[in-house]
């Protein structure tokens, strides 16, 4: 993986500074304007900016550090042109300059131009929450490209955030640097779709019970309300989202139970259930009783369970699915065991049926990748 982290001292007096707040830039997934910039932390969160000129820069500052995916003047695939470290407080990071790698003759003759550029949030909220200041350029902004026709949000835990997804060795511990949620099988779904994906996912997290029984009495459905993810222990003073304002999603995937039955335990079913009822119902109650919800259950053990809350929740356009082992083979695995990029696109193909059938896109002509 390829880091390009290019750190200012000072932002060019001949630069234009435009605040993060300016609304010709695009920021998709739940976010949080404030006189200070833009504050957001899911997993996937993007930011979008048209300009022109010959070179951008942000200010930003991250509670911790974390990992993006950049793309220049195209649409984003499941390659990056570079990944980008932001981290430390009112740090400036230049994303493009048309003069980069030009010797002196030639950068004197570069031109403005019209470009647009995409950055997406790799790593999750226990990551860090980023903050966007201020763009800086020396030409001027234009409108960037907004979120999509199709948005699908995702609400799930360490797969849906595509944990140790860039690793290929199943032995080895988490790190930051191989976690990418745009390898996830959510995302594979975004770009099969021509969708945007907004993440709800965190790792270790579960319907009634967490990993490990880390923050108990904690679990998804009290989480999905928030506009932050805001780290795993952090739950104080946390912003509820309203998505009055915001654009709405197509449809909702729900694919969590693992955490809940993880380390040889599992909650009751009744409890699994009411707390599955609950999520399902701060769903509806968010986009209406006629947004579809595709649930999933990976493992026969959790299968019944999400059947029976599936069942019992009286509500329309609510499907449930069951996975099954998909990723068994050592080559596609990542990190601590989770499924690597090519397991998730078997994963994906899973969904796509559904996906298509819920929302009324149909299958698409294009490659799932």
């Amino acid at each position: 993986m390829a880091l390009a982290a290019f750190v200012l001292q000072a932002a060019a007096p001949s630069l234009n500074e435009f605040p993060g707040t300016d609304s010709r830039i695009t920021y998709v997934g739940r976010s949080l304007a404030g006189p200070d910039g833009v504050t957001f932390d899911w997993s996937a969160s993007g930011v979008r900016i048209r300009f022109t000129g010959t070179c951008l820069s942000v200010r930003v500052s991250d509670t911790d550090k974390d990992y993006y995916n950049l793309w220049i003047d195209r649409e984003p695939d499941a390659e990056a042109d570079r990944v980008l470290a932001v981290a430390g407080k009112d740090t400036t990071i230049v994303l493009f300059d048309a003069r980069e790698g030009l010797s002196a003759k030639a950068a004197r003759k570069v031109k403005p131009a019209e470009h647009t550029i995409w950055l997406n949030k790799r790593t999750e909220g226990e990551q860090g929450k980023t903050t966007v200041h201020a763009v800086l350029t020396d030409g001027t902004l234009l409108q960037a490209p907004g979120v999509k026709s199709r948005i699908i949000e995702v609400v799930g835990d360490s797969n849906t955030c595509g944990y140790g997804s860039e690793n290929s060795v199943a032995s080895d511990p988490f790190t930051k640097e191989t976690e990418n949620c745009n390898k996830s099988y959510a995302s594979i779904l975004g770009r099969y779709f021509d969708a945007d994906v907004y993440l709800i996912a965190h790792s270790g997290m579960g319907i009634a019970r967490n990993y490990r029984d880390k923050l108990l009495g904690y679990c998804m459905p009290d989480r999905y309300l928030n506009v932050f993810d805001d780290g795993f222990d952090k739950r104080d003073d946390t912003p509820l989202w309203n998505p009055a304002n915001a654009p709405r999603p197509d449809i909702t995937i729900v694919y969590l139970a693992a955490n809940d039955f993880s380390v040889q335990r599992q909650p009751t079913i009744k409890v699994f259930t009411d707390g599955y009822l609950r999520l399902l119902k701060e769903i509806k109650d968010f986009y209406g009783p006629e947004h579809p919800i595709l649930c999933a259950a990976s493992r026969p053990e959790y299968y019944n369970y999400v059947l029976e809350a599936v069942e019992r929740c009286g509500m329309k356009n609510v499907t449930m699915f069951g996975v099954g082992a998909l990723y068994s083979g050592s080559d596609e695995r990542g990190a601590s065991s989770h499924p690597n990029y090519q397991a998730h696109r078997k994963l994906a193909h899973c969904f796509i049926p559904y996906v298509a059938t819920l929302t009324g896109w149909g299958l698409q002509d294009a490659e799932v990748r």
